[in-house]
C-alpha cells in the first residue's frame, strides 16, 4: 500500500467512525454551554488514527466494518475527551489550528463537555450488546476500561513529574509512562479491540501489546519531536509548547541527565517557575542546549529504533490477518517514520 492509498483509506475509516459517534451524540438542551460544543469540537478532529486502526485490524481477521464502528466511535470519543482535559492539565494553547476548548468557553464548561464525552462514549458501547451479543460486548467493554485506567494512571506520572520539578525521569520512566499514557489507547488496544471484534475466540490478544507498545512510543517520540521541529500550520498545536509545559519528554531526560551542575541548576529553576513566567528566552535556552547535546537526534534514532522492533512484532501479531486493511496496518509503520507536519 502507497501513502495515498493509506492517507485516503485513514481518512476514510477516521471519516466513519466521526460521523458514526455524531450521528449518536445529543443534540438538545443545553445545546449553547454543552451539545453544540461538544458536536463541534469533534466535527474537527485530527486524522483518526485510533478507530481507523481498530476498524482495520478487525477487518483483517475476517471482521466487519459494520460490527466494528460502535467501539470506533467510543474510542474517538473518548480521545477528544481526554484532549480537552490535557489541554486544560497542560495550560494549552492551541489545538488543531484553533483556539483549545477551555480558552474559547472557559476551563469550568471545558471539563463539563469533556466529562459528557467520556458518559457518552460508554453509553455508545452499550449498542454492542445487541451488535455483538452480551459476552463479546463485555470483554470489548473490559478492553475499554483498562485503557482508561492505564491513560488515567499515566497521565497522573506525567503530571506529578512536572509539578514536583523532577529532574531524576530517565528514559525507562519516560517509557514507562508513555506505555500507560499513549500506547494502551491509542496502538494496543484498539488492535486488541479489532481482533476480538472479529474473531471473539480465535486471536491471542496479547501478542498485540509488543507491537502497540513499540509503535505507540515510537510514534509519542515523534509527537515530542515535532512539537520542537514542526511549523504551527502544520502541526497544529503550540510549538514549544511542551517545554513551556514542562514536560519530561526523552529530550528532556535526555538533556537532565547531560548537562553539567550549572546548566542542570539554571533548568531546575526555570522549570519551577509557573509556565506564564517561562520567557520565550528561557524556552530557546532549553532548546539551544538540546540541540548541543544531540537530544533531537537521539530522539530520532530511539523513534526508529522503535519502529524497527515494531516491524518484527507485528509480523508476530498479524500472522493471520491478511488483506489490505493488513497493509493498511503495516503502513501505519512507514507513517511513523514519514510523519513530518
Amino acid at each position: 500500500m502507497d501513502r495515498s492509498a493509506f492517507l485516503k483509506r485513514l481518512a476514510e475509516y477516521g471519516g466513519l467512525a466521526r460521523d458514526t459517534l455524531l450521528e449518536h451524540l445529543p443534540d438538545g438542551e443545553p445545546r449553547a454551554h454543552l451539545y453544540q460544543p461538544m458536536r463541534e469540537f469533534c466535527a474537527r478532529s485530527g486524522k483518526g488514527l485510533r478507530p481507523a486502526l481498530l476498524i482495520a485490524t478487525c477487518r483483517a481477521f475476517g471482521g466487519q466494518l459494520e460490527d466494528a464502528l460502535t467501539s470506533a466511535a467510543a474510542l474517538e470519543l473518548l480521545h477528544n475527551a481526554f484532549l480537552i482535559h490535557d489541554d486544560i492539565q497542560d495550560q494549552s494553547e492551541s489545538r488543531r489550528g484553533v483556539p483549545c476548548l477551555h480558552a474559547e468557553l472557559g476551563a469550568p464548561l471545558a471539563i463539563n463537555a469533556g466529562d459528557a464525552m467520556m458518559a457518552s462514549a460508554f453509553r455508545l458501547l452499550r449498542r454492542n450488546v445487541a451488535d455483538l451479543g452480551p459476552e463479546t460486548a463485555w470483554r470489548v467493554f473490559d478492553e475499554f476500561d483498562h485503557l482508561v485506567a492505564e491513560s488515567l494512571e499515566g497521565q497522573a506520572i506525567e503530571l506529578g513529574w512536572i509539578r514536583d520539578n523532577d529532574l531524576s525521569v530517565g528514559p525507562s520512566d519516560y517509557l514507562r509512562m508513555t506505555l500507560k499514557k499513549t500506547c494502551w489507547y491509542s496502538f494496543i488496544h484498539p488492535c486488541r479491540i479489532g481482533a476480538l471484534i472479529a474473531r471473539p475466540d480465535g486471536v491471542r490478544l496479547d501478542d498485540f501489546d509488543s507491537f502497540g507498545f513499540l509503535l505507540g512510543a515510537a510514534f509519542q517520540i515523534r509527537d515530542d519531536v515535532l512539537n520542537l521541529t514542526g511549523s504551527r500550520e502544520r502541526y497544529g498545536k503550540e510549538i514549544f509548547g511542551d517545554i513551556y509545559e514542562g514536560k519530561r519528554t526523552l529530550m528532556l531526560t535526555r538533556l537532565a541527565g547531560l548537562v553539567d551542575q550549572s546548566d542542570r541548576e539554571r533548568l531546575s529553576r526555570l522549570l519551577a517557575l509557573p509556565r506564564s513566567r517561562r520567557s520565550e528566552a528561557d524556552v530557546a535556552w532549553v532548546f539551544g542546549a538540546m540541540k548541543r547535546h544531540d537530544c533531537v537526534a537521539y530522539a530520532h534514532n530511539a523513534a526508529a529504533s522503535l519502529v524497527d522492533g515494531a516491524r518484527t512484532a507485528f509480523h508476530s501479531a498479524f500472522a493471520e490477518a491478511s488483506g489490505e486493511d493488513r497493509d493498511f496496518v503495516a503502513h501505519c509503520l512507514d507513517f511513523m517514520t514519514e510523519r513530518d507536519d
